[in-house]
């Protein structure tokens, strides 16, 4: 059975967000940096991408830490692994890369969960921006450093009950 993939728009704190989904699962959330990132195939919008865009808004305003919409990207066994792997990091903690591949059972897989991470297509939900260097260092993330750093401390200061102004 073909799903129909449609898109649409969510302008964001960190600017604009393309969402990609079916009727059953979100299968994109990436950043769009200029106008021609804009797809201009079948706009629309199905109940889950409603329902992404709604948990985004409140992920946005501090009140979830946690999204439950079904998301599915294709890709190898290991990079389900490693992607599965992300939802497990807690909201505002971070993990290095080095752990994340112990985590999966090979510290020498290093390279290939950093290139997995950067390889996955649903940003913010699959949390990829909580991965870090193992020097505590901001490094490899598509969206920009600047995003990766805007939702580390937008989820820190969450978690440690700080007052925002936004």
């Amino acid at each position: 059975m073909m799903n129909n993939l449609y898109y649409t728009y969510y302008q964001s704190p960190v600017g604009m967000l393309k969402i990609g989904g079916t009727d059953h699962y979100i299968a994109e959330l990436s950043f769009v940096d200029n106008s021609l990132q804009v797809t201009h195939g079948e706009p629309g919008i199905s109940e889950v991408m409603h329902q992404c865009t709604e948990q985004l808004i409140e992920f946005f305003n501090g009140k979830r830490k946690i999204f439950d919409v079904p998301v599915f990207q294709h890709g190898t066994e290991f990079q389900q692994n490693v992607w599965g792997q992300l939802m497990h990091i807690p909201f505002g903690k971070t993990m290095s890369y080095l752990e994340l591949s112990m985590q999966i059972g090979d510290a020498k897989a290093i390279r290939a969960v950093a290139q997995t991470n950067g390889k996955n297509k649903i940003a913010i939900i699959i949390p990829c921006h909580r991965v870090i260097g193992s020097d505590k260092s901001l490094i490899g993330y598509s969206g920009g450093l600047w995003r990766k750093k805007w939702l580390l401390q937008h989820e820190f200061r969450i978690t440690h009950g700080i007052q925002t102004l936004f």
